[in-house]
């Protein structure tokens, strides 16, 4: 038996509660069983957890898009009993039973060994947020946008992704500055590596079709007016790595930044991203994080408290990573 966060939906009755499962629970899909360790709340965790978005697409359904623990059993060639894995997106909380449960079933070739170097609380401290945040930078890298290229602005920074991303670049050597709607909280975002911090304001209003040139890359989890008007002020040949849609799913912007500026707006999809990607990205994030980084940028909760947690992170309430301990009430 194990406990799951569980989602059951009867007509109009949508309800997310902690319920205890027995080991044959799970739907037949999937090759690898995993006692899990620690799983994350993220923004498609809330909308889920809530019912805010009809992001879950069956039920019954344990939400929770990733999550770190051992083998408990394996029929996958490339996984054996004991070994320490993790998995990122895949549809897991949408489509297929998550990680916010003691134990998970999914296919092996969805897995990733856990880099030696981070535990198995580290890589879920980083998480999906953190994985998201290291291809966006990795996609920046790829169209030229390199530290002595200009400061680079990142949006959302008291998100899980934005913190991430403010630490990864500083460690890369970038010139950060950092968008919030939370000026109180600049020293933490200074202490990630933000050397400007500016208000969500500036650019979350409608804004021209082109701006003063003022960023050589962007990384956007916002969306709508903020990812316009981020393009808008792109230098000429910059990049923007669009990752998310905290403000909305629409783009209010004009072909300018894209024809007058040679512009590059790049999509980042960490859900279905190809394994050889995946494995490049946690490679990348074991050479940068340090045990700085993880204190900073996550905390720790309990099953209990997933579900209050989920609706102050939609209310804009929480700063940073949540760390669930699927085995701590």
């Amino acid at each position: 038996m194990f406990q799951a966060l569980y989602i059951d939906k009867q007509g109009d009755d949508y309800q997310c509660s902690l319920k205890t499962l027995q080991d044959d629970a799970f739907p037949s899909h999937g090759d690898v069983v995993v006692q899990v360790d620690y799983s994350t709340l993220n923004y498609k965790d809330g909308l889920a957890i809530t019912g805010s978005s009809p992001v879950v697409r069956s039920f019954p359904m344990v939400p929770g898009i990733d999550f770190s623990g051992v083998v408990e059993s394996s029929q996958h060639p490339d996984f054996s009993v004991g070994q320490r894995v993790l998995i990122n997106g895949w549809g897991l909380g949408e489509k297929y039973w998550g990680g916010l449960a003691q134990k998970a079933k999914v296919p092996g070739d969805w897995l990733l060994p856990v880099p030696p170097t981070l535990s198995n609380f580290d890589v879920m401290a980083i998480g999906t947020a953190g994985y998201t945040a290291m291809l966006c930078v990795m996609a920046l890298e790829k169209h030229g946008v390199l530290p002595h290229s200009g400061p680079v602005l990142v949006t959302g920074a008291n998100g899980g992704v934005g913190g991430f991303a403010i630490a990864f670049l500083a460690k890369l050597g970038y010139q950060v500055v950092a968008s919030t709607g939370r000026p109180e909280d600049a020293e933490r975002l200074n202490a990630l590596g933000a050397s400007e911090i500016i208000e969500r304001q500036s650019l979350s209003q409608p804004g021209k079709p082109l701006a003063k040139e003022r960023w050589a890359g962007v990384i956007d989890s916002v969306g709508s007016h903020t990812l316009a008007n981020a393009c808008a002020s792109t230098m000429y040949g910059g990049a923007v790595a669009a990752c998310g849609l905290a403000q909305g799913m629409d783009f209010p912007a004009s072909v300018a930044p894209f024809i007058l500026r040679g512009v590059t707006l790049v999509g980042i999809d960490s859900v279905m991203c190809p394994m050889d990607t995946r494995h490049m990205a946690w490679d990348k994030i074991a050479g940068l994080v340090d045990s700085d980084i993880i204190a900073q940028a996550s905390r720790v909760i309990g099953m209990s408290e997933v579900v209050e947690t989920a609706q102050a992170l939609l209310a804009g309430k929480v700063a940073g990573r949540v760390v669930v301990d699927v085995n701590q009430d």
